[in-house]
């Protein structure tokens, strides 16, 4: 009997299939565990379940001799050494597609939320500021006829890009190999001049750190929104407060922070920017999806079998 260790609460339905089999140790806390006691967990087990926040490092990895795989509750996997684990012979996987649909759903809340300034006017009635219906009052951006740009046409950009027809919204994407025949493909720099929403999608790589940064800010409309449901760190944030705080762009939608959980302070005096506590996956459907399917992996590696969704 294999053993695992969990290092968040998971449904017990998902957890009774893990200890149908193997001895599982659950972390109960909501906080993260203090790299000591990662460690000290990790020590003996055989299978790991973490979550995009938990670091796994070749420190971690070395800690944990007898440890066959690291199954991230999350598409991405920044969080992991992936090179590492491969050399200690240590399986990597992650979970895509089952929640595709609803980090696309909560892409265009955020879009609607930020062009039609709901988060602001939530506070103003809640600040007890309403004085009444107004002819000029509070005017947002309508969306028809309008350019979203997605950079990351991976599942979930074109997902996203899939629902902007219903919006009158037509969808381009910045261009990379698998997108290089598309009509709609373009640029970068041209994706950011012609744009008037731009959706951020992509891995965190160390191409796509501080891919928008003041340059990118500078070239895009001043009537522009920026979206981010990529990994914090795509944005430069001291860069985006400086844009902000210039005008050069019309407003932000952040589900995602560079030092997350902590928020870079100058985003908080905007009342053009929404900020969203990493919801983008949060729907009890899909987290709990995303929770079997890294427990299936689990299963699988420690049956001897092939992990279903590994990290290549």
């Amino acid at each position: 009997m294999a053993r695992v260790l969990i290092t968040r609460r998971i449904p017990s339905s998902v957890l009774n299939l893990v200890a149908a089999d193997h001895t599982v140790d659950v972390c109960t806390d909501d906080a993260p565990l203090s790299r000591e006691d990662f460690k000290r967990r990790v020590a003996d087990k055989d299978g790991l379940i973490a979550v995009a926040t938990d670091r796994v490092d070749g420190d971690l990895l070395d800690a944990a001799p007898a440890l066959k795989i690291v199954a991230n509750i999350a598409v991405g996997y920044d969080n992991i050494d992936v090179p590492a684990a491969r050399q200690r012979g240590v399986v990597v996987t992650n979970t895509p597609d089952v929640l595709t649909e609803a980090t696309a759903e909560f892409t265009w809340a955020l879009i609607l939320a930020v062009a039609r300034r709901v988060a602001e006017g939530d506070r103003l009635i809640r600040a007890g500021a309403w004085t009444g219906w107004a002819l000029d009052f509070m005017l947002g951006t309508e969306l028809r006829g309008k350019q979203l740009g997605i950079i990351g046409a991976g599942r979930i950009g074109r997902a996203v890009a899939s629902k902007a027809p219903v919006f009158g919204m037509k969808a381009v994407f910045a261009k990379r190999k698998s997108t290089a025949g598309d009509p709609r493909a373009m640029s970068v720099d041209e994706l950011l001049i012609s744009s008037d929403v731009i959706s951020l999608h992509t891995p965190l790589t160390p191409d796509t750190r501080h891919l928008i940064d003041r340059r990118a800010l500078a070239r895009m409309k001043r009537t522009a929104l920026l979206v981010n449901l990529a990994r914090g760190p795509v944005v430069d944030e001291e860069a985006l407060v400086w844009a902000l705080g210039e005008r050069l762009i019309a407003g932000a939608a952040l589900d995602v922070y560079e030092k997350e959980p902590h928020v870079h302070p100058g985003l908080l005096q905007f009342d053009n920017v929404v900020l969203a506590p990493h919801l983008g996956s949060a729907t009890r459907e899909t987290r709990t999806a995303m929770i079997e399917l890294a427990a299936r992996n689990v299963l699988a590696v420690l049956a001897g079998n092939e992990p279903l969704t590994p990290v290549r």
